[in-house]
């Protein structure tokens, strides 16, 4: 009796942990969709509300930066690779971004190397890499 009692606990644990998992995954995907599209946009503001907290605290957006996001237009999202766990609350994704800039008609693509982290206190994934660094070449 004992023995199937101990089989019932462990199986429902690891149930709740395979639960919890799946949640945790099905919000990654929402996310990074919602995140992608709201880039795909060019709505960089929007983006913001997608930075972990702790980031936006530490490199906190300026004047500058937003006026830096308006003077370019996104003409290509690829985040074909997908994104790399690096532990189950911690994942990476490298995504392929074009830009042009709306004065000089110029076109580039940038890298942006993103990681996103779990919040399991608010059950929410943060991109704790901030916003795509747009002046790089």
């Amino acid at each position: 009796m004992r023995r199937t009692m101990r089989l019932a606990v462990l199986m429902t644990v690891a149930l709740l942990a395979g639960c919890a998992s799946q949640i945790r995954s099905d919000s990654l995907t929402n996310t990074l969709k919602a995140y992608a599209s709201t880039l795909r946009w060019g709505d960089f503001a929007s983006a913001a509300q997608f930075v972990a907290p702790a980031t936006l605290l530490a490199h906190p957006l300026t004047n500058l930066d937003m006026a830096r996001y308006q003077q370019v237009r996104v003409t290509d999202y690829n985040d074909d690779a997908g994104p790399v766990p690096l532990s189950d609350t911690e994942v990476r994704q490298s995504v392929r971004i074009s830009l042009v800039n709306v004065n000089t008609q110029a076109e580039r693509t940038i890298i942006d190397n993103q990681v996103w982290q779990y919040d399991a206190a608010s059950k929410h994934w943060w991109l704790a890499s901030g916003l795509p660094d747009i002046t790089r070449d």
